[in-house]
């Protein structure tokens, strides 16, 4: 495999990086033991991952001067890789809950990987009630976006319960990726002085072919901030919010499901996406959390969203990105005018982007970011006022069921990035008919964030009431209070931890 040079996003990933804030992605699979499953299942398939050496992309990729601030900085392969490091066994007190669950998740996103070795982890989880294990996968956002994990997780599956029987772990799954023409000579080039020339001039004439675009999309930004009425949501007009300081190490972990087709049936009744009703709900139940605690700012909270710009050939690893900011109407009381507000805020963040060439997705993503990653690497993030208040990211997945080793897995939970200044990410993460959301906190700044994803499930009812008046009432309990403690303990349909 030829050295890969970083690009400019995902060496951010890499330069903003510190204990309290690691910049790793991960992913809760949960499965279901077959029904012939042997006692000593589990036993065996660590023995069959910790025994297996062959490695595919981007499992055996090592970062390359991964302590300097060398610009030549790239992904080279590791022909030596300590699989008692990257695999590992826990096991919950028999029967293992859901919140039992989320607090070891928590605890396992707190820890940063080690960049001298190809950063991924793979942890083996027992103990859960329901015949049930877990599998938690964490990776180095440097080398993921969310659709290119969704691709390696599909990779290591078989949606052939039969086929999947022999399946290899999730570091042997998968192919090399196929350079394109843009990217075959990035590729090739080599840590030397005339290889950094030749680089920093292929970069200077990507810019220059797109400079009018990035200044037309700027300028739009600046006439939208002076003017009377602002239409579209902008970066840096976020209130300062509790979610917005300073964090510390330790990870808070919580979990939500819901129905795939309820959500759209919402949507269609709305008149509006899937996103919009995502948003909506999220936006509300911030309402709600943040009132309680006396801390809701008059001015709507607002949310950055990741929005993918690779095209659908593309097979490569890394981060192809770009973002929109919208508001979450977190200042209007009622539901309706809420959720009418996140949509037009969407369309019109979606049409500025849309407006740039995909050869001006990188400069424009990089240079939007840029004051963002000035204050991480200045130690000043958290102290100004942020780009956004949270990141809310919705990644499609896989419709049908997916089986390993037999095992069907029933969820998918994505586990985000928290820094300075973005205390809070929630990630959705659609699959086989269900919304999984994975709730992703500050320990210390966001305490009880479990309420959080309660009050998700009970935003959702709110939108159909106001939506779906003459809907026929579902033959299911109402959703929990928020102190019932029987709430943090349910694993049906609807999830939370």
């Amino acid at each position: 495999m030829n050295p890969i040079r970083l690009n400019p996003l995902d060496a951010a990933w890499i330069v903003t990086e510190t204990r309290a804030t690691p910049n790793h992605v991960g992913g809760l699979l949960q499965f279901k033991l077959p029904d012939a499953a042997p006692e000593d299942f589990m036993r065996k398939m660590m023995a069959e991952f910790r025994g297996h050496r062959e490695f595919m992309p981007p499992w055996n990729q090592r970062l390359k001067h991964s302590f300097s601030l060398n610009p030549m900085r790239m992904w080279v392969q590791d022909d030596n890789i300590d699989l008692e490091h990257h695999v590992r066994h826990a096991a919950l007190p028999w029967p293992g809950g859901e919140r039992e669950l989320g607090e070891l998740v928590g605890r396992l996103q707190s820890t940063p990987l080690d960049l001298s070795r190809p950063p991924w982890e793979c942890t083996i989880i027992e103990g859960l009630e329901g015949n049930r294990f877990a599998l938690f996968i964490k990776m180095h956002h440097s080398l993921i976006d969310g659709i290119s994990g969704v691709k390696l997780l599909q990779q290591g599956m078989s949606a052939d319960r039969a086929k999947s029987m022999h399946l290899p772990p999730f570091w042997a799954s998968g192919k090399e990726p196929r350079p394109t023409a843009a990217r075959k000579r990035p590729e090739a080039l080599v840590p030397t002085v005339t290889a950094a020339i030749a680089g920093a001039v292929q970069e200077l004439r990507v810019q220059a072919a797109t400079l009018p675009q990035l200044v037309g999309a700027f300028g739009q930004m600046i006439k939208q901030a002076v003017a009377p009425e602002v239409r579209m949501a902008l970066p840096f007009a976020a209130p300062r919010s509790v979610l917005n300081g300073r964090v510390r190490e330790k990870r808070r972990f919580a979990t939500q499901q819901f129905s795939l087709a309820r959500m759209k049936a919402l949507a269609a009744a709305a008149e509006c996406t899937l996103n919009d009703v995502v948003l909506a709900m999220c936006g509300s139940a911030l309402r709600r959390f943040l009132e309680e605690r006396g801390s809701l700012p008059e001015k709507p909270l607002t949310a950055g969203i990741p929005v993918s710009v690779r095209p659908k050939d593309d097979d490569r690893n890394g981060n192809a990105i770009t973002f929109i900011v919208s508001t979450l109407g977190t200042d209007i009381a009622d539901v309706r005018e809420r959720l009418a507000a996140i949509r037009q805020s969407v369309k019109l963040a979606k049409e500025h982007v849309q407006s740039l060439p995909r050869q001006a997705m990188m400069q424009y993503t990089v240079l939007l970011m840029a004051p963002t990653i000035l204050t991480l690497l200045t130690g000043i993030g958290g102290r100004t006022r942020p780009m956004f208040n949270i990141t809310i990211s919705n990644v499609p997945g896989p419709e049908t069921p997916l089986y390993f080793r037999g095992a069907e897995m029933v969820a998918s939970y994505p586990a985000s990035i928290v820094t300075h200044g973005q205390a809070l990410n929630i990630t959705c993460q659609s699959y086989a008919g269900f919304m999984n959301f994975g709730f992703t906190g500050c320990h210390s700044s966001m305490p009880s964030m479990q309420r959080l994803a309660v009050y998700t499930a009970e935003a959702l009812a709110e939108l159909e009431a106001a939506f779906l008046p003459v809907a026929t009432p579902r033959k299911t309990r109402p959703a929990p209070k928020p102190k019932a403690a029987v709430a943090l303990k349910r694993a049906v349909k609807e999830k939370t931890v």
